[in-house]
């Protein structure tokens, strides 16, 4: 999940904005546990795996 989507219970703001200690540290957390893939968007993620399956399929219908 990324926290660009995330609202602070502490402060009622967004996560990404930093406002209060809460959030700061919660986004520091994040960062470090997100991985390659925790910083893309969902609507990269949905592109990414699109592109896997045309090249698979492409790949299927060439050996076939």
């Amino acid at each position: 999940m990324t926290y660009d989507r995330l609202v602070c219970a502490n402060c009622a703001a967004p996560v990404n904005q930093g406002r209060c200690p809460v959030c700061r540290a919660h986004r520091a957390r994040m960062q470090q546990e997100g991985g390659p893939l925790g910083a893309l968007s969902p609507a990269a993620l949905v592109a990414l795996v699109a592109l896997l399956v045309a090249a698979v399929a492409l790949l299927v219908y060439q050996t076939a």
